[in-house]
């Protein structure tokens, strides 16, 4: 492993690669304050405008994983400095629309960034000293919650009192800063992969598959359950991944390593991470609503958009002031604790909003607490994942970890929206979510929430010097080949061998 920089290097590194996180987090809020006037801005119906939403999730979706193997083979830096250049034009793009074709595309670019995160965390492993990994590795992970909590009221502000075209022409000009600073300030680490080949079969199943799964679970809603396309698209998604499963498992140098994939260790903080993800966006779904419902409701608080933005704006706060201390209850505990105590944190944010649901200052205190959740589970799965795998795996195994995260907030808004959509009341005519229904999309993100805590209760120790991302795992099947020699700058003095299946040895100095 390459020497870690300075700490003064170090903090600049870890700064960058959180603006990077935030800045893609604000891509994927930037249109929230849009969306009921998207149908008029780009002159087309409620279902065509949709799309500005499903294209960004849907090429993130595909394109995560396959950044991240990419990462590994030529090289994380530059990678991230790729994943920029869509973000600006994807920025571009978007500014200059007036039609929602362009719009959707602009949109499918700004998608194609969000790899930035997995990667930049997988890249800590590589530049940042031990003793600073798991604080580090906190805050970038909780990057991507930090950008959504503060993105949303900088957004609405924007949209409310300047031209919305303002929204994206910013965004621009912040891909264009976090690329410079990448450049500058980012050391240019050797691939640990590199000279393995990129497994093309593999990420066309891998996109296939996801593009159908995805796209049945986020227009399930509109286009029926039931109906034909809906179900068409599930079975060529059962029918696709598994297919693809079959090929990973045979195939060398895959784009993910199923053999590590099905480790206990990383296996199940990837099921919990469906969980985390769910329960966290239970709350993005149904707070927001509470806080704009109309008054006349007798249970909605009336808030404007930027109101509302502003009220939540604390709990994106919470997640900057929770990673660290999260970093270092994984130094004192280790990741495992950390991710269950993260769960019961979150669990214990959906039981203070269902209490505290009738006032704005109520559930500011709820999503501060869901928050801090959050930010501590967020941080312990990467350094799970990390400590689990090879280190020449980092990079596609982050993106898969990002990918399962995905997938959990996904089939979260699909769930909670089929039950914010059923549960309703009519007001003066109008038809809304009745409370029942937003109490019940609480108590399912709750449940759900001790759910991944259970999962992750069940997380097997590490084999002894593998606590966590300090102490790279030993490569099991698929390892890399050749003979490396990797010195660490860490505090013990641990030396060993490690011996791959496919050829050499690894000798490791911690």
């Amino acid at each position: 492993m390459p020497h870690p920089p300075t700490a003064d290097r170090s903090g600049r590194v870890v700064a960058t690669l959180a603006l990077a996180g935030v800045t893609a987090a604000i891509m994927q809020t930037l249109v929230t304050p849009l969306l009921a006037d998207l149908p008029k801005i780009l002159h087309t119906s409620a279902s065509n405008s949709a799309w500005v939403v499903t294209a960004t999730l849907l090429v993130a979706g595909v394109c995560v994983p396959i950044t991240g193997r990419l990462g590994d083979l030529v090289g994380k830096r530059r990678m991230l400095l790729v994943c920029s250049v869509p973000l600006i034009a994807g920025s571009v793009v978007c500014a200059l629309s007036s039609s929602v074709v362009p719009m959707i595309v602009g949109r499918g670019l700004q998608g194609i960034g969000m790899g930035m995160v997995p990667l930049g965390i997988a890249l800590l492993r590589d530049v940042v000293a031990p003793e600073k990994l798991s604080s580090s590795i906190a805050l970038v992970s909780a990057s991507m919650g930090i950008g959504g909590g503060l993105g949303l009221p900088i957004a609405a502000a924007v949209a409310q009192y300047t031209n919305w075209r303002f929204l994206f022409w910013g965004s621009a000009v912040l891909a264009a800063a976090v690329a410079m600073l990448i450049y500058a300030l980012i050391p240019d680490v050797p691939a640990a992969g590199k000279g393995q080949r990129f497994d093309v079969l593999g990420a066309l199943g891998l996109g296939v598959g996801l593009v159908c799964l995805l796209l049945a679970v986020s227009k399930g809603a509109d286009w029926g359950w039931g109906s034909g396309t809906i179900l068409g698209l599930f079975v060529a998604a059962a029918v696709v991944l598994v297919a693809w499963g079959w090929f990973e498992w045979r195939t060398t140098d895959p784009l993910v390593d199923l053999r590590t994939t099905v480790r206990p260790r990383v296996l199940l903080t990837n099921l919990a991470s469906v969980f985390i993800g769910f329960g966290m966006y239970a709350s993005m779904l149904v707070v927001p609503q509470l806080l704009q419902f109309p008054a006349a409701t007798g249970y909605g608080l009336g808030q404007s958009m930027l109101a509302a933005g502003l009220w939540l704006l604390p709990g994106g706060l919470m997640m900057m002031i929770v990673s660290p201390v999260g970093g270092r209850l994984t130094n004192a505990r280790g990741p495992k604790f950390t991710l269950v105590c993260g769960a019961l944190v979150l669990a214990a944010g959906y039981g203070v909003s269902l209490l505290l649901s009738g006032t704005a200052p109520g559930l500011m205190v709820a999503v501060m607490i869901v928050n801090s959740g959050v930010a501590l589970a967020y941080g312990a799965m990467p350094a799970l994942i990390m400590g689990a795998v090879p280190v020449a795996e980092t990079g596609a195994a982050n993106g898969f970890n990002t990918l399962m995260r995905s997938l959990g907030t996904s089939i979260g808004a699909a769930v909670v929206g089929v039950v914010l959509a059923q549960m309703t009341t009519t007001v003066g005519g109008f038809t809304f979510t009745s409370e029942n229904g937003f109490r019940t999309g609480l108590l399912i993100g709750g449940c759900l929430a001790l759910v991944s805590a259970i999962i992750a209760a069940f997380i097997p120790a590490p084999p002894p010097g593998q606590d966590d991302a300090r102490h790279p795992a030993k490569p099991g099947a698929g390892a890399e080949a050749g003979t490396k020699t990797e010195t660490g700058t860490g505090t013990g003095t641990e030396t060993g061998t490690k011996t791959g299946t496919d050829a050499g040895s690894v000798a490791v100095s911690n």
